[in-house]
């Protein structure tokens, strides 16, 4: 006698939320299901990979990645470069030079950086703003505008900012909006409702609910990631049912691991290898936990990745 498996997906479903616009465009979110649970249900737009592109990318050491983008002088050559590296679904534009504490970047010089990268990508589109508070109210607004039309997701607004950048992003130019908390689900719930109450659709939201990389706290984003799944789907919470994105580069590469020389931990072996595999490690623990977009850096981890998911889904 053969068997029948019996499925069970749940009540709640994710937001399916566009980004990009034309045949490039894509969906993330609509499933009823926990991740790659296809036995209940199938899984309707499979979780996408961002290729990390850095406003300080020529900064970048590792021997691999200067070989990959040789030749590349603007943010402009490495985001096209960045399009052809296997299983890049999205281009994510990191303008962490802008940060006051650091290189300073002025607003213009951003602006000027992303409206060229618009011109010569394909690919949809996600920004990354410099994390500080007062700058990234500025910056975000002023990109929000320079790429109007192009359907771009904007990281972040947080509960500091959250009316200056959503009012910016998503109200005056109709941009996707991401909310950021710090793993905690009422955090989370909260800025989402707070969003709403600007008039924010939730379908034009995506969450940043905080990671780490694995080995440093990842069971606190873990468990708060299980807990917000949980709660979208089987208690059909509207206010948590939104996508998900972890931005992996931003939490992998500064770690030890990735950063200790061989002369200095001889017995871990190659720097790229270590640095590698906590980007994979790290994704793949994300998507398992719920993350609906995942934004890499290094090209071959992108590829492991796609196998990864294209194997689950």
């Amino acid at each position: 006698m053969s068997f029948t498996p019996k499925t069970a997906p749940f009540s709640g479903k994710i937001n399916a939320v566009t980004l990009g616009t034309g045949d490039k465009a894509i969906v993330i979110g609509g499933q009823n299901v926990l991740p790659f649970y296809t036995f209940d249900a199938p899984i309707e737009n499979a979780p996408k990979i961002g290729i990390e592109v850095s406003d300080l990318a020529a900064s970048w050491d590792l021997p691999s990645l200067k070989e990959f983008y040789a030749g590349c002088s603007t943010m402009a050559d490495y985001a096209k470069k960045a399009e052809s590296v296997e299983g890049a679904d999205f281009i994510c534009l990191n303008f962490v030079g802008a940060d006051p504490n650091g290189a300073n970047r002025s607003v213009a010089d951003c602006v000027a950086d992303a409206k060229a990268v618009a011109e010569v990508v394909t690919k949809p589109l996600v920004v990354l703003g410099c994390k500080n508070l007062e700058k990234d109210g500025e910056l975000l607004a002023a990109l929000a505008e320079a790429l109007s039309g192009k359907n771009v997701l904007f990281m972040s607004a947080k509960n500091e900012n959250y009316k200056t950048v959503g009012a910016s992003v998503a109200l005056a130019n109709g941009q996707k909006l991401g909310a950021e908390t710090a793993d905690d689900i009422n955090l989370a719930k909260q800025l989402n409702i707070m969003l709403k109450g600007l008039n924010v659709k939730p379908e034009n939201v995506v969450m940043d609910i905080g990671t780490a990389a694995v080995g440093y706290g990842y069971e606190y984003a873990a468990s708060t990631m299980d807990r917000i799944r949980l709660a979208a789907l089987q208690q059909s919470d509207a206010d948590l049912q939104m996508p998900i994105l972890a931005a992996v580069c931003n939490d992998t590469w500064g770690v030890k691991e990735s950063t200790a020389t061989e002369e200095d931990e001889p017995a871990w072996g190659s720097v790229e290898e270590r640095a590698i595999s906590m980007e994979v490690a790290t994704a793949a623990a994300d998507l398992v936990g719920g993350a609906d977009l995942v934004v890499l850096r290094h090209p071959e981890s992108a590829a492991t990745i796609k196998k990864f998911i294209t194997a689950l889904v």
